[in-house]
């Protein structure tokens, strides 16, 4: 026992003696001779250390992107955290049914593959002191540490790191749960960590089967996307960014939204919804870009609405600076102004210029209610490669709402439905509000046709209407129009004469005065 005692006494004084000679050390030594002796000892303690250590960051390329690395090492070592690590953290998943569990910071795990035993450590540093908060710094470094012995780099910078990164892609890939993103303000944006996307999961149900559109169209738009998704060494040839734009055009109602999330849900892609109005410049939106990953679908929808981007913006500038402005509209336009810089050359360079190739399989998909609007060098082929009217409801598109919403492929009332439809321009969606049941009553199916059937006449009368209003309004303008001008005319006419006339007296006057002879 008291050999024990006297043990940790002696090892007690060591430590002290050791922390003392530091101090000094590091107090009196000059800094240059500090670095020397400290280069050297490290040096020296390599020489006895037999140990390899391989960071992998979070974040690369000066902190703008995250590393495809840093996240196959993560779900590589999912599985193996929870079988032997401590510590853990836990994640939910989809409707909260089960966790995910992953290595938590600080912590160690073995792994070991083909007899090769090595280290992981999953690290996490804060470059400067934080306040007290309950949330994460946002300036934290996060990495993993790889050690192992230097008898086996060769074999663990080479075949292991590669088994890692595919076992970590393929155990992704499995559990992948797609996701909508959208943009955060850009005055939240700081520390390299803070992210400029915020999500949640993609659950939107719709699909091709789903969607009110002709069969044969929506063939042909699947048809381009599984061909778009195929030619990865296509693109690489012809030397073109693997990237395609979609332009949705139509009315309100017509299903814009709803083909897009069938899009996303056909190719199993991320959909990130970018909100222009609350990106502050183009430098701003090329940040954007280079943090969305690939086998996404990239959504500016409304684009004629969402900011200053039409044809008629540089036509109609010097005209709308000399007319008059309400103190209410001047405001809105300094707001507008001052909260976004975006131009249509830094869109234009977002679509199709050099910072779109960070990245691949990507589509940009715009969607607008007035296509006359936007200007030609927005939607030209090459960034608009290919332009989907969502039109309004027709025979074809109503049997599909039918099998939707009815669970029906035929009924006696179709062929009127599908008169009425050819008359009348009416949405899918207002075809859709009158087929939504209002219980389980199989009779209420035929209730719900003939309602739809006297919405249509509805429409149609109202149709009519507007349209004789219009033809009415019409005339009227043209008649004033025509009365106007015969005034004009009329005026024009009782002018020359008046002028003739008084040429005539004056000359008549010359002459009497005997200038004329």
């Amino acid at each position: 026992m008291m050999m024990k005692g006297e043990m940790w006494s002696n090892l007690g004084s060591t430590m002290a003696a050791i922390m003392f000679i530091y101090a000094m050390f590091r107090q009196y030594f000059p800094p240059q001779l500090q670095d020397y002796i400290s280069r050297y000892s490290k040096k020296l303690s390599n020489l006895m250390y037999p140990y390899v250590h391989i960071t992998f960051d979070e974040f690369t390329a000066e902190w703008m992107k995250r590393s495809e690395a840093f996240l196959a090492i993560q779900n590589y070592l999912s599985g193996r955290s929870s079988a032997y690590a401590k510590r853990l953290k836990a994640d939910d998943v989809q409707d909260s049914q089960s966790f995910v569990l992953s290595m938590d910071y600080g912590e160690e795990i073995t792994d070991e593959f083909n007899g090769v035993k090595v280290w992981w450590a999953a690290t996490v540093r804060s470059s400067k002191p934080q306040q007290f908060s309950s949330y994460p710094a946002s300036d934290e470094r996060r990495f993993y540490v790889l050690k192992f012995h230097k008898r086996d780099r060769d074999f663990i910078t080479g075949t292991y790191l590669i088994h890692v990164l595919n076992q970590g892609k393929a155990i992704a890939a499995d559990k992948r749960q797609r996701k909508l993103y959208s943009n955060s303000a850009g005055h939240g944006w700081s520390g390299f960590r803070s992210t400029r996307w915020t999500h949640v999961d993609f659950e939107h149900p719709a699909t091709f089967d789903t969607l009110a559109m002709d069969a044969k169209r929506k063939q042909e738009i699947k048809k381009d996307l599984i061909k778009f998704s195929k030619r990865k060494e296509y693109y690489a040839k012809i030397g073109k960014a693997w990237k395609r734009g979609y332009l949705l055009y139509g009315p309100p109602g017509t299903g814009k939204s709803t083909m897009i999330a069938a899009m996303a849900n056909f190719l199993n892609y991320d959909v990130y919804d970018l909100e222009l109005t609350t990106v502050k410049n183009n430098v701003e939106l090329r940040r954007l870009l280079i943090e969305i990953s690939n086998k996404s679908i990239i959504v500016i929808e409304d684009i004629d609405c969402s900011l200053d981007l039409t044809g008629q913006r540089e036509k109609n500038k010097k005209k709308d600076e000399n007319e008059e402005m309400d103190p209410v509209s001047k405001r809105a336009k300094e707001e507008e102004k001052k909260d976004s810089e975006v131009t249509l050359s830094g869109l234009l360079n977002f679509i199709d210029g050099l910072w779109s190739a960070c990245g691949g399989e990507r589509i940009i998909v715009f969607t607008t209610n007035h296509v006359e609007k936007l200007d030609p060098a927005l939607i030209r082929r090459g960034r608009m490669d290919k332009r989907i009217e969502m039109s309004y409801c027709r025979l074809e598109a109503f049997k599909v709402l039918a099998k939707n919403y009815l669970g029906i492929d035929t009924h006696p009332l179709f062929g009127e439905i599908g008169r009425l439809l050819e008359e009348t321009d009416v949405t899918p969606a207002d075809v859709a509000e009158n087929l939504m049941l209002k219980s389980d009553d199989e009779e209420e199916d035929e209730t719900c046709l003939k309602n739809l059937i006297e919405a249509l006449k509805a429409a149609k009368e109202e149709a009519r209407k507007k349209a004789e209003e219009e033809a009415l309004l019409k005339a009227e303008k043209e008649q004033k129009e025509k009365e106007q001008a015969e005034k004009e005319e009329k005026e024009k006419d009782q002018s020359v004469k008046e002028d003739v006339k008084q040429g005539a007296t004056s000359a008549k006057e010359v002459k009497e005065n005997g200038f004329i002879h």
